[in-house]
């Protein structure tokens, strides 16, 4: 199996109203039936026409299915003409089962968007590594768009016209004793970068690591994000990536929220912005931390595969190329 390196860079068609959105649920099952209802209802809201899979409903334990069902589904969906991009109902565990099952010539010949994030950080990683084809980190379906994320995923996938900033906070209105505090960008490693984005939830990205299903680093601006992890694993999955050696490839490192912390007796006083900067510093590559990118109501879409710009000493990270055709 081929990675990214060695595969030309797909782009699907650009998104519009009126198209038709086929929702799957790779990993994870909604916790009821009535979530998939809704899920439905609020692309639907976006102006799309849904094409439920077929084993949409389907509930195995932890898992939304049996993995062949769950695979079959996403297969049939990219094969589907009538379909134009394709969504996740939300995340959890179980897609990376579904690597080995995935049909990635028909993928190839039939490209489309595919956007989702948490645990389908495994199949935007593999389907790119395996075709070239440009994922989407973003919204899972069943979750409500806020007006950023909204904005957001339109200025990425209706008419992206680049270049243009991603990630960056929401205004915020600076005023006497009154400053940003949720949403704050802070420079790790001063410096600029240029490389084709790569990454996604901290633990799939570490978890495919070493596999054929993790995309090539080297020169890539990787972006990292993750939730209900202790500091100390956290730790952990970066120091894998380093002693892999595939932390050393990259151009430079843009770190999204790591929210709903565990705490650990472990940690003392060991706090995230010292672990993710340690490792940035290490290696001496421009780096951020704080971009909208993870498990927040305020999130932007991040096109696997397409050349951006850190630019770490003004905080901004700046897509190049438009991600859509």
């Amino acid at each position: 199996m081929e990675h990214s390196a060695d595969k030309t860079i797909l782009k699907p068609a650009r998104l519009a109203p009126g198209q038709t959105i086929g929702i799957a649920a790779p990993a994870s099952p909604s916790r009821d039936p009535e979530g998939v209802r809704f899920a439905l209802e609020t692309i639907e809201s976006l102006g799309f026409h849904t094409r439920p899979a077929r084993h949409l409903f389907d509930r195995n334990g932890y898992l939304a299915g049996e993995d062949a069902q769950r695979a079959a589904d996403l297969n049939s969906l990219f094969a589907d003409p009538e379909v134009d991009a394709i969504f996740c109902v939300r995340g959890g565990y179980g897609a990376s089962r579904l690597l080995p099952l995935l049909d990635y010539n028909l993928i190839r010949t039939n490209p489309k968007v595919l956007m989702g994030y948490s645990d389908i950080t495994a199949l935007l990683l593999a389907i790119h590594a395996q075709t070239g084809l440009v994922t989407f980190h973003g919204p899972i379906a069943q979750q409500t768009y806020t007006p950023y994320t909204l904005s957001e995923f339109k200025k990425v996938l209706f008419d992206p016209l680049t270049p243009f900033t991603l990630g960056a906070p929401p205004p915020f209105e600076r005023s006497e004793g009154r400053v940003e505090k949720e949403n704050r960008i802070t420079t790790l490693v001063p410096g600029k970068a240029l490389g084709r984005l790569i990454g996604g939830n901290l633990s799939l990205v570490a978890h495919l690591t070493g596999t054929p299903y993790m995309p090539d680093l080297s020169g890539a601006i990787l972006f990292l994000e993750d939730v209900s992890e202790a500091v100390y694993s956290i730790d952990r999955m970066l120091t894998q990536l380093w002693l892999s050696g595939n932390l050393q490839k990259v151009a430079g490192i843009v770190f999204g929220k790591f929210t709903e912390h565990r705490a650990s007796e472990w940690e003392q006083n060991r706090v995230e912005e010292d672990v993710l900067a340690e490792r940035a510093k290490t290696l001496g590559i421009p780096a951020i931390r704080g971009l909208m990118i993870g498990h927040v109501p305020d999130q932007t879409i991040i096109p696997l595969g397409c050349m951006a710009e850190l630019d770490a000493s003004a905080g901004t990270l700046t897509l190049l190329e438009n991600p859509v055709t």
